[in-house]
């Protein structure tokens, strides 16, 4: 389990369908900054002492100056997955995670629509590439999980070691079915956050491609090199040839006295000389043009994977900002649909299943509850009995929504739920101190 960081992902629109994601009802809000807000109070509240957010430093024993990291009271990290991976593996993983560290999942989001476009066709033992619209994609199969790393009881963070991570990326590839990665103590390197691997991936793919380009130059100018001796050695040989037809014409001379049979091998062994020159410096020539085709090759591969690349980024830049026209356009065309979200949060917060919030929203009905229902204000539940909820406009301004328990708004509502509780506590606490010694 790695944290995220910022890469060149690509994702894909029709595979968006098979995303899950849950939120842990139990903490009544899905904004993270909410929640970051309530832990800083209970932390105040268990422990006298505001949150250290920020790092500071101190003095140790030895004079030495330290430096003691803040709080992180909510993290968040990825998990590898398969294709069949589904929520409730992950969901697994997080309640295992709670026994085990105290470690509580608030968040958890399964992403397999993400990945990367092939350059062309797949290794021999790449399983996971598909074709999509006559292209070669590779999945990033990946899960998102928020933690609330906060002991509640005590207000202080859980604390985990060296060990307990590694227990629990062992705990991760057990329950997800995955294979186990190599310890970094075992590697000796440090592991990569997942965009940045793939990032280094990427840069590793261009550092061969680079590394080829530079091994065939080096090819280039050996060939040159021997080019150059080659003609040397051709120089030499035509003076030694020079000097061996004069010698040559010296013993033809001598020979047409003396009638020796050696000239004529002299003669065939310079033409074989000759020969194997000329053949020598053809197959240099042919070396250097193949050689300059490779290379002129190899560019254009490296133009074409910029060029395809250029492309999905700005087909990627262009869905985006047609996304945010219509966003903009929806807000416009339906002033409410602003409020309606507003809404859908408040009634997540509170508590209300997906079923009740689509009776309040989408088919605009009232509906009668029992049990026990979130205040964010006030950090707490309180109990309702056959209580009616309804979404209505506000009567002081029509362009906002408000949630009513009863007809009466859910904010004053739990203003006075609160009071009464507060009103219940004193009367608890006066006979307590109104009591003394009897002689």
């Amino acid at each position: 389990m790695r944290n995220i960081g910022e890469s060149r992902i690509y994702v894909v629109s029709k595979l968006s369908t098979d995303n899950e994601q849950w939120v842990n009802p139990d903490f009544g809000t899905t904004e993270l900054r909410t929640h970051y807000d309530n832990i800083k109070r209970m932390v105040k509240e268990k422990t006298g002492r505001a949150m250290q957010e920020k790092e500071r430093e101190r003095k140790g024993k030895n004079g030495k100056i330290i430096k003691v990291a803040g709080c992180s009271p909510i993290r968040e990290g990825v998990l590898l997955i398969r294709a069949d991976t589904t929520l409730a593996d992950v969901h697994k993983f997080g309640e295992e995670c709670k026994q085990r560290w105290g470690i509580t999942p608030l968040q958890i989001f399964l992403h397999k629509d993400e990945g990367h476009w092939l350059s062309g066709q797949p290794e021999a033992e790449d399983r996971e590439s598909f074709q999509i619209d006559g292209k070669w994609f590779k999945p990033n199969y990946h899960a998102h999980i928020v933690f609330d790393w906060m002991n509640h009881d005590t207000g202080k963070s859980c604390k985990l070691n060296d060990e307990d991570m590694t227990e629990m990326q062992s705990l991760a590839s057990d329950i997800l079915l995955m294979e186990r990665g190599q310890s970094k103590t075992e590697t000796g390197k440090e592991h990569l956050e997942r965009n940045d691997f793939i990032i280094k991936k990427q840069k590793a793919e261009l550092q061969r491609i680079e590394e080829t380009q530079r091994h065939k130059k080096q090819q280039v100018t050996l060939a040159e090199q021997e080019l150059k001796q080659v003609k040397s050695e051709i120089r030499t040989d035509k003076l030694k040839s020079a000097a061996t037809d004069a010698a040559t014409a010296i013993a033809s001379g001598v020979g047409s006295l003396f009638g020796s049979g050696k000239l004529k091998d002299l003669e065939q062994t310079n033409e074989n000389l000759r020969h194997e020159i000329t053949k020598r410096d053809k197959g240099i020539d042919e070396l250097k043009a193949k050689m300059q085709q490779m290379q002129e090759q190899h560019g254009k591969q490296i133009r074409n994977l910029q060029g395809i690349h250029n492309q999905e980024l700005e087909t990627k830049d262009k869905e985006i900002s047609r996304l945010n026209t219509i966003l903009e356009k929806a807000f416009n065309w339906f002033p409410l649909l602003k409020e309606m979200l507003r809404m859908e949060r408040l009634c997540y917060a509170i508590g209300f299943t997906k079923d009740m919030i689509n009776s309040l929203l989408t088919k605009k009905e009232a509906i009668r509850c029992n049990g026990r229902i979130y205040s964010e204000e006030h950090w707490r539940r309180f109990e309702i009995k056959n209580d009616i909820f309804k979404v209505e406009k506000n009567p002081t301004d029509d362009s906002k929504l408000i949630l009513t328990i009863n007809r009466q708004p859910i904010g004053e509502w739990f203003r006075e739920q609160w009071e009464k509780l507060q009103e219940g506590l004193r009367k608890t606490e006066e006979p307590r101190k109104n009591r003394g010694f009897r002689l």
